[in-house]
Parts: structure tokens; C-alpha cells; sequence
């Protein structure tokens, strides 16, 4: 018999009538598209949080590449000179000075430490930057002079608002090496969110100069690049620029920047799509329950085959295509409904949330966040990995399939005369 045949039968008993054990292959549809949709979803959001994450940490933080000068580049110096050499490479779409350190930030309502940044102020005005980059007050550029942008955080827990001043604080050292307080006192530009309150929190922009002065000798100066194609080239150039600039300065990708955090992100996406992959595998075993009981039911059928000449592996193949179009039918229906939710978790988050909070209302109790920005982002990027669906639609197909071999073969052993001899 060719497969033809076989496809069509099995199709057949996949649309058929319940009491002609369609209703086995279709529990087992309906099983592998409910154990499907949790895996999307959590695909969907996992790839769309560390997105969101590393796109707000590399654009507003450690930038694409770094460059810092080793001790013989000549310092300040030698930063400038590798800056105008770099921005004739047509990849390049902004170089900009940066020094960081660490101090304390005054303000009405208290005091906290806080992460100085002393960065060019045209950084802000870059269109990436721009782009993750929430305003809440005032506005997010410095003139110049002794301006700061808080971080929205740090605004809060020192009473600061736009328009108002607040005193930071450093530590410097004398020519006698004794470490001194130095303060200064900066109008409030802006107050800003990254939209990630731990990325964000403890931010104290300020321009360049402002926080030269401000900033002890300690706290080095480097280079922030940002290039075109960020995820794609930044390894490649920094190889480039390592040999093109010599040995006097030490060139990281925002790879090496953020190892420790992606590798932590990567590690629990993993560990999440293998336990949802236990689901899909246990949705599997009823996939050969299913080819069981409907070999049990179709054992007629399986006696007039043979009778006709049908061997056992062509007895065999119908129920294998009956796994296969019952992992294809739940397959497309759970991975389809899957992609839906998960094209709409944002709105689906909001609803829930508004729900949680009615109740939370009924009982005086506290209103429920399910995406705390303290911790999470406040809206998930919708990223689909369209690679990882395929291979997730495929590893469904593989495991129907091979779930139902034994029950197929068997079914196809079947000896005509004991299946006639039970229905005579």
C-alpha cells in the first residue's frame, strides 16, 4: 500500500466520529496545543525581557564598545587622538568621553549614594538613547555648567525634583595622600527612567567637564562607541580597532561588559524552555495512549486490510501518520494561540493587573504588580525567534512520532485470524 492510503486513513480516523476513536487522537491534539502554549509565551517574554534589558543597558550605559588608554596612551590625551582616528571608520555612529565613580547625592528629603557619570552631553541627544530614555521631569540635556540628570530612583529618595539643587559629594586626595570630602552643589535638569529601575537607580549624570572636576583622578576616562550593528559586528571591530590602535589601549565589547548578567539571563531562558519541554514530552505519552486505544478500536479495519494485502508495516504506517497529523494538528493550533497571547502579553498584563487591583480594592489589600519595575521592565518587547518556534514545531513533530512507534508496530503485528475470531 502506498502512503497515500495510509495518510488518508489516519486522516480520516483524526476527523472520524468519536465512537470510532477519533476522540483519542483528538485529546491528544488538544494536549499538545495546551502544553505548547506555556512554552511560546515563556519564549516570547523570556527573549523580549533580555532584549529589553540588554538593548537599555548597552544604548544608555556601557554603550556598544569601550575604549579605555592604558597607562603609556598619554591619557586624556591619547583618548582624543584614538577618537578622531576612529570616527572616520564609517561604522561608527558616535563616540563620546565618559568617567564614573562613586559619591553622595544631598537633597531635601535625605541622602544615598549614588553613581556619578560624567559623560558628554551630546550622549543624550543620540537617537538610540533617545529611544529608551524616559523623561519624567524637566528634560534630559545638559547645557553645561553643574547640571545633573537623576535617575528616577535616586530622585526620590533625596526629595530632588527638576529645577531644584542637590549637593554631591566626592572624595579626593591631597598631595599628602590624605582622602578629603569635596562638594559641590547642581541644579536638577531632569529626572529620568530607563524604563529598568536597577539599571537606572543610582544614576547622577552630569557633562563631562562638570564631572572632571568633580571626580577624583582614580576614576579614569574612557571612550563610549556606539557602531551600526551592535549585536552583529562588535567583536569584529574590536579586533580591527585593537590592532589598528596599538597596544596602548584596551578595547571591550558590551558582550564583555554585560558577560556576567546576559550569561545569568541565558542560563534561566534555558532552564525555562527544558522544563516546558517536560510538559511537551509528557503531552507526547498520551500521544501513544492515544494510537493504543485507537488501534484497540480499528482492530477491524486492520483484519479487512490485511485480508486485501496490506502488509503490517502499511498497517503500522496509518496509525504513525495518525501520530504524525495529531502532532501537526496540536502543533499548529498551541503554537498559533501561543504567538497570539504572547503578541499581546502587554495589554494582557495591564488587564490583569486592573483585575488583581478591583479585588485587592475589595479586601483594603495592596495593589498587585505583576511586573514590578524594580525588577522587571515596565513594558515586555514582543520578540519572536522565529529559529526557536521551529525548532520547538519540529521537536513536537519528532516526539508525536516517536512516542506512537511501539503502539503502531504493534498494531501492525496484529494476526488477522485472533482479530476475526474476537468479532465472529
Amino acid at each position: 500500500m502506498k502512503a497515500g492510503p495510509c495518510f488518508f486513513i489516519a486522516f480520516r480516523y483524526l476527523l472520524g466520529r468519536d465512537q470510532e476513536g477519533g476522540r483519542y487522537l483528538r485529546g491528544a491534539a488538544a494536549g499538545i496545543a495546551l502544553s505548547l502554549i506555556p512554552i511560546i509565551i515563556t519564549l516570547i517574554v523570556a527573549d523580549g525581557m533580555i532584549r529589553g534589558i540588554t538593548d537599555r543597558a548597552v544604548e544608555l550605559g556601557t554603550g556598544h564598545l569601550q575604549i579605555w588608554p592604558s597607562s603609556r596612551a598619554g591619557g586624556g590625551s591619547g583618548l582624543e587622538g584614538a577618537a578622531d582616528y576612529l570616527r572616520e571608520d564609517p561604522r561608527v555612529r558616535g563616540l563620546w568621553r565618559e568617567r564614573h565613580g562613586l559619591g553622595v547625592v544631598i537633597g531635601p528629603a535625605g541622602k544615598t549614594g549614588a553613581t556619578i557619570r560624567a559623560v558628554d552631553p551630546s550622549f543624550w541627544e543620540d537617537t538610540e538613547s533617545g529611544r529608551y530614555l524616559t523623561v519624567l521631569s524637566g528634560e534630559a540635556r545638559i547645557t553645561g555648567g553643574r547640571e545633573v540628570l537623576l535617575g528616577q530612583a535616586l530622585a526620590q529618595a533625596v526629595g530632588a525634583e527638576a529645577g531644584g539643587n542637590v549637593r554631591v559629594m566626592t572624595a579626593r586626595l591631597t598631595e599628602d595622600g590624605r582622602t578629603v570630602p569635596r562638594t559641590a552643589v547642581f541644579t536638577v535638569r531632569g529626572v529620568i527612567s530607563s524604563g529598568y529601575r536597577e539599571l537606572d537607580a543610582l544614576w547622577c549624570v552630569t557633562g563631562y567637564e562638570a564631572g572632571d572636576q568633580a571626580l577624583p583622578p582614580s576614576a579614569g576616562a574612557y571612550l563610549i562607541a556606539k557602531i551600526t550593528r551592535p549585536y552583529e559586528e562588535a567583536d569584529q571591530i574590536a579586533a580591527e580597532w585593537a590592532s589598528q590602535l596599538g597596544g596602548g589601549f584596551h578595547i571591550y565589547t558590551w558582550k564583555d561588559l554585560q558577560r556576567s548578567q546576559y550569561s545569568s539571563y541565558e542560563s534561566t531562558r534555558q532552564i525555562l524552555l527544558f522544563i516546558m519541554a517536560l510538559v511537551v514530552l509528557v503531552a507526547a505519552v498520551n500521544v501513544s495512549s492515544a494510537t493504543s486505544m485507537l488501534a484497540l478500536e480499528r482492530r477491524r479495519d486492520i483484519a479487512i486490510l490485511k485480508t486485501g494485502g496490506a502488509s503490517p508495516a502499511d498497517a503500522a504506517g496509518i496509525f504513525i501518520w495518525g501520530a504524525f497529523l495529531t502532532g501537526l494538528t496540536g502543533a499548529c493550533t498551541g503554537i498559533s494561540a501561543g504567538l497570539l497571547i504572547g503578541a499581546f502579553i502587554n495589554p494582557l498584563i495591564h488587564a490583569l493587573e486592573g483585575v488583581f487591583a478591583f479585588f485587592s480594592g475589595l479586601f483594603h489589600g495592596e495593589a498587585v504588580k505583576i511586573l514590578d519595575p524594580g525588577y522587571y521592565l515596565e513594558r515586555i518587547p514582543v520578540i519572536i525567534n522565529w529559529p526557536d518556534v521551529l525548532a520547538i514545531f519540529l521537536f513536537t513533530l519528532i516526539c508525536a512520532v516517536g512516542a506512537s512507534w511501539i503502539p503502531a508496530r504493534r498494531a501492525g503485528a496484529l494476526k488477522i485470524l485472533g482479530i476475526l475470531r474476537n468479532f465472529s
